[in-house]
C-alpha cells in the first residue's frame, strides 16, 4: 500500500518525520560543518565547538560563532526546504535537523526540532540558561545575560548533552515514514534516531552518493540518488503515487 493510499485509507494526515542535515542547506551556500581533517572553516573543531575550547580562549569562539552568524544573515532556503514547508499541508510533518541554520523556519515549515541549537539565539555560559533570541547580531565580549554571566552561542557542543534526543526519537516511534536529507547519519546520537522507526515503517534517503555506512536498521531503505531539491520533488511524487 501506497503512502497516499494510506493516508487516504485512515482519514489522517500521514506522520513523516524528516531528519535533515548539512546537505540541506548546502545548495544555499552554507559549508557543511566539517570536512575529513576535522576542520570547520579553516578551524579545529575542538577549538571551537567543546567547552574545553571555550573555557580555553572564548573570545575567539565568539569571533568564530559571529562570523558563521553573519555568513548566514542572508541566505535563503533553497527548493529542499520549500517542498518540506509545502509538505505541511499534506502530512503531519515534524523536521529533526543537525543543522543550527533557520532556513527551514525561512521556508515556512512550523514544526522543527533542533538537536545542535540555534546559532540565532544565545544563552548563558553558566548551564545554557537564559536562552534568547539574538538575530544575526554579534555576541560581544562582556555581553552579560540576565544571570549576570558572559553570554554564549546557543548551540550544542562536543561533550555536551543533546536534550532534544529524547523528543526526536519519540516522533521517529510514532512516524509513518521517515525521511534522512542531507546528513550521512554517522554523529550520534543523531545518527540513532532511524533505529526508533517502526519495523513496517519505511525510511528514505536522500544522498546523491552511495550509502556507505550502515543504518543499523530492519526496516525497509530506499534510497534517492539524487541531491536535495531534486531528491525532495522524486520523494513527494514517490509519496503521492
Amino acid at each position: 500500500m501506497s503512502a497516499n493510499e494510506l493516508q487516504n485509507n485512515t482519514a489522517m494526515k500521514l506522520k513523516l518525520v524528516v531528519l535533515s542535515g548539512a546537505g540541506v542547506s548546502a545548495e544555499s551556500g552554507i559549508a557543511t560543518f566539517r570536512d575529513a581533517n576535522g576542520l570547520w572553516e579553516g578551524y579545529d573543531v575542538m577549538k571551537v565547538a567543546t567547552p574545553e575550547g571555550w573555557a580555553r580562549d572564548y573570545k575567539m569562539v565568539l569571533e568564530f560563532y559571529n562570523a558563521r552568524r553573519r555568513g548566514v544573515a542572508d541566505v535563503k532556503p533553497n527548493d529542499a526546504h520549500l517542498i518540506l514547508a509545502e509538505m505541511e499541508k499534506e502530512y503531519e510533518l515534524n523536521i529533526v535537523t543537525q543543522n543550527i541554520d533557520n532556513l527551514h523556519e525561512q521556508a515556512g515549515s512550523s514544526k522543527v526540532l533542533h538537536l545542535h541549537g540555534e546559532i540565532t539565539k544565545a544563552c548563558s555560559s553558566n548551564g545554557k540558561q537564559h536562552i534568547h533570541e539574538i538575530g544575526f547580531k554579534d555576541i560581544k565580549d562582556g555581553d552579560i545575560g540576565a544571570d549576570g554571566c558572559q553570554i554564549r552561542p546557543f548551540i550544542v557542543w562536543f561533550g555536551e548533552d543533546v536534550p532534544m534526543i529524547p523528543l526526536a526519537a519519540q516522533l521517529v516511534s510514532e512516524a509513518d515514514v521517515v525521511l534522512v536529507i542531507g546528513t550521512s547519519m554517522e554523529v550520534y546520537p543523531a545518527a540513532g534516531l532511524v533505529n526508533y522507526a517502526r519495523l513496517e515503517v519505511p525510511i528514505y534517503v536522500i544522498d546523491p552518493k552511495e550509502v556507505t555506512h550502515k543504518m543499523n536498521v530492519s526496516n525497509k531503505v530506499i534510497h534517492i540518488k539524487k541531491g536535495g531539491s531534486e531528491g525532495m520533488r522524486e520523494f513527494r511524487k514517490v509519496l503521492n503515487v
